[in-house]
């Protein structure tokens, strides 16, 4: 029970929403994410050399999230894949969201794309 009650605080404090300065600061560490107009989500569009590279990343990513049980909104079209972020149950960005786009720029470096 002690171990599930650590988890479960553990992602409370995760889940929570960024202040607007908070956001914004993360944002300034984070190469091609920026703040979506009209709801409170960042946002970034990465850009391969092909449609295997794109689907590459994105079954990469996937795994990344399936492990943080953190799942991002996207879109592939081609070699380009739209990622948009945010926390549904915090209604904003959270700590996951950061650190889901710190691993997919990661990730992204891994296959050349900066």
């Amino acid at each position: 029970m002690l171990g599930w009650q650590a988890d479960s605080s553990a992602e409370a404090i995760m889940a929570e929403r960024l202040s607007a300065e908070a956001r914004k600061s993360a944002l300034a560490e984070l190469t091609g994410w920026s703040e979506t107009a009209g709801r409170e989500a960042i946002a970034r569009t990465f850009t391969f050399k092909d449609f295997n590279e794109a689907f590459g990343f994105m079954s990469r990513v996937a795994l990344v999230a399936e492990k943080g049980d953190h799942h991002p909104e996207w879109k592939n079209v081609y070699k380009t894949v739209e990622v948009v972020l945010a926390t549904h149950d915090a209604g904003g960005v959270t700590r996951r969201d950061i650190d889901l786009a710190k691993a997919m720029n990661a990730i992204a470096r891994q296959l050349g794309v900066a």
